[in-house]
């Protein structure tokens, strides 16, 4: 199993340089072809002197404007890719976390950086956005270290989610020096130390050797951040939990945590 098809995701309002490099460092590392995509969108409401207000002329500036940043990063992924990497680019005006969603389904691998603020027209939403993709998220920490996966921390739980992740994450596991697979120990539960064992055979089959660490107390995402860093960490594998409410994502706990985390590479699946 590989990456054959790479997408990395080119925030509006950010410096496209460092996600850009990257996406080439992962394409040239698994052989795979780089799409390059980014996204903004046109909120539907204004701000005037008489409240909110559809307003044709600001609207038709903000799209014109939108347009002319898509191409200057199109410009800048172009430059910085080398001959050797077969590449592809796409944008849109329109939802950048919609245009993402449609995008996955020709790619094995989405990577995206740690955006905050909240602006969901020009930013993607990283909640909305691993739950309902169907592929896996590489969200980068805020740094964007271009080498990454050296010392990998599997946040193991035995769910669906967190078996497609270590399924998902295997041809990173099998370049990183080092893997440790963590779960939360509640009770000291003999079958908690069984599936560990067990995720460390199948994970050996693929020659991958891994360690094991039982993390006492209950599950909690600063408890599973503080173990990451305490190992050195650049990159936690893990399961994605939550549920849609009202057209809007409510997340597990550690899922949130790991979300809102940006100084460490998150892959996450759902």
């Amino acid at each position: 199993m590989s990456y054959k098809s790479i997408i990395v995701n080119l925030a509006i309002d950010a410096p496209p340089a460092p996600i850009v490099k990257l996406g080439i460092e992962l394409a040239e590392r698994f052989g795979a072809r780089l799409i390059g995509l980014a996204a903004a969108d046109v909120p539907p409401l204004v701000a005037t002197g008489d409240g909110m207000v559809y307003e044709g002329e600001v609207m038709q500036i903000q799209h014109t404007e939108i347009e002319k940043r898509l191409a200057e990063l199109r410009a800048e992924f172009e430059r910085l890719l080398p001959a050797s990497i077969f590449s592809e680019w796409g944008q849109a005006v329109c939802s950048p976390t919609r245009f993402l969603s449609i995008s996955a389904r020709s790619a094995d691998l989405i990577v995206t950086g740690s955006e905050k603020g909240g602006n969901v027209f020009r930013a993607v939403d990283v909640g909305s956005l691993v739950l309902g993709i169907g592929r896996p998220v590489l969200v980068a920490a805020s740094n964007v270290e271009p080498v990454m996966a050296k010392t990998v921390l599997v946040a193991w739980k035995d769910t669906r989610e967190a078996r497609r992740a270590i399924a998902d994450a295997l041809p990173l596991l099998a370049t990183a020096n080092e893997v440790v697979i963590a779960t939360m120990d509640t009770d000291r539960d003999k079958s908690i130390r069984d599936s560990l064992a067990d995720v460390a055979v199948f994970l050996e089959h693929h020659g991958i050797m891994a360690g094991t660490e039982l993390i006492a107390g209950d599950p909690d995402g600063d408890r599973l951040l503080t173990f990451a860093r305490s190992i050195h960490a650049d990159l936690i594998v893990s399961g994605a939990y939550g549920h849609s409410r009202l057209r809007e994502w409510a997340f597990g706990g550690i899922t949130r945590s790991l979300i809102e985390e940006s100084g460490i590479n998150r892959f996450m699946s759902y």
